[in-house]
């Protein structure tokens, strides 16, 4: 339930590369993949990340202040799918990492918030490989992922690839 370092380090390079402005993160947890992708902003740049559980906003806001980063990123807790809208933002990047249930819907959501040209990164699409060992997949976190790949793979109007690295990383430019 957390970016390692190896994926942190990745994270950040990535939102270097791309110097983006905005950032969406859904699914903030301890704050760490966040400050990762912060390290990447443009100056003034700001990153909304979203959380359902409210009681680890203290945990959360102690890390994000030892980074150094509080002015860079806005803590929201709440459902991301209602949360998104109220933000009326454009992002140059998003990251997916919440409830692999709804990655379908947070996908459908942001990709219309999503500047042209930008990325979505998407965590945990090997899921332990579970999705590529069944065609069926019997519980509903290994279906939302399976069926979140699926889409993925037939969506023409993006670019995508999947980095195997822990858990699968897919790397997706809305054309």
């Amino acid at each position: 339930m957390l970016s390692g370092h190896l994926q942190g380090k990745i994270l950040e390079m990535i939102s270097k590369m791309i110097q983006p402005e905005k950032i969406l993160e859904l699914g903030t947890y301890t704050g760490y993949s966040a400050i990762c992708l912060a390290k990447g902003l443009k100056k003034g740049g700001k990153l909304h990340t979203i959380e359902i559980n409210d009681e680890l906003e203290d945990f959360i806001l102690k890390y994000v202040g030892k980074a150094n980063c509080s002015d860079e990123i806005q803590l929201h807790f709440g459902d991301a799918k209602s949360i998104i809208s109220d933000l009326n933002t454009q992002f140059d990047l998003v990251f997916i990492d919440a409830d692999k249930r709804e990655y379908i819907d947070y996908y459908n959501i942001v990709f219309d918030y999503v500047k042209t040209g930008g990325f979505i990164l998407a965590d945990n699409v090997l899921w332990s490989g579970k999705v590529i060992e069944l065609d069926t997949p019997d519980d509903e976190y290994t279906k939302g992922i399976f069926d979140f790949n699926k889409l993925i793979k037939n969506d023409t109007r993006i670019e995508k690839v999947i980095l195997p690295l822990r858990d699968g990383l897919t790397l997706i430019r809305k054309l």
